[in-house]
Formats: C-alpha cells, structure tokens, sequence
C-alpha cells in the first residue's frame, strides 16, 4: 500500500503562483508514475503532469505547458507540482496519484486539495 498526502492549495489571483506537494508514504519502491490530475465543477477529471518516479521522464498536458512544473524529492518521497502564471480556468481540486509498476492504472490517491484562481 501507499499512502499520498497532497498539500499547498489555496485562493490565488490570476497571474500567481502555487506550490502543491504530494508526499508519499508506505511501499513507496512500488511506485512507478507519479500524476497530479484536477477536477473542476462539471468537468470530467483530467491528467496534468506525470512523472517517472525513478526520474527523467515527464508529461504534461497542452493546456499547463511552460506554466506547470512537475518534480520530486527522491530523499522525502515527495512529488511537487509548480504552478505558475495561473488562471481561472486551472480552478479545480487537484489530487496525485502513484501507478505501481505492475499497474495500467493509478492504482493510489491522494485526497485533493483546492486550488481555486480569483479573475
């Protein structure tokens, strides 16, 4: 089992910054990928950022591109997602989740945590 707390959301205005984190816990060298998906009122969840969690690899969607940083601290097991030049569009809950390498799918989530961006 692994265990993901996420932290770091808040209300911004358009144009800030956010850090959110997602710190794991438990069988953490089970882990493959590491994602921040958000969910927006009426909209499906969608995919912001993946990461290969033994490093390198790192997928974004087209609307975060250049805005959005994913990365992780190998030593606290914890993943992080910059959020730059923000927008009231990127308003959602946002969670991480942990794919095990055995997995097609997130297989771990984390329990979300706000972002919401004031026009």
């Amino acid at each position: 089992q692994v265990q993901l707390v996420e932290s770091g959301g808040g209300l911004v205005q358009a144009g800030d910054s956010l850090r959110l984190s997602c710190a794991a816990s438990g069988r953490t060298s089970s882990i493959y990928f590491m994602g921040w998906f958000r969910k927006a009122p009426g909209k499906e969840r969608e995919s912001v950022a993946t990461l290969k969690w033994s490093g390198g690899t790192t997928w974004y969607t087209d609307s975060v591109k250049g805005r959005f940083t994913i990365s992780r601290d190998s030593v606290k097991n914890t993943v992080y997602l910059q959020l730059n030049s923000l927008k009231p569009e990127d308003t959602a809950v946002y969670y991480c989740a942990a794919q095990s390498a055995r997995s097609l799918l997130y297989d771990y989530w984390g329990q979300g945590t706000q972002v919401t961006v004031s026009s």
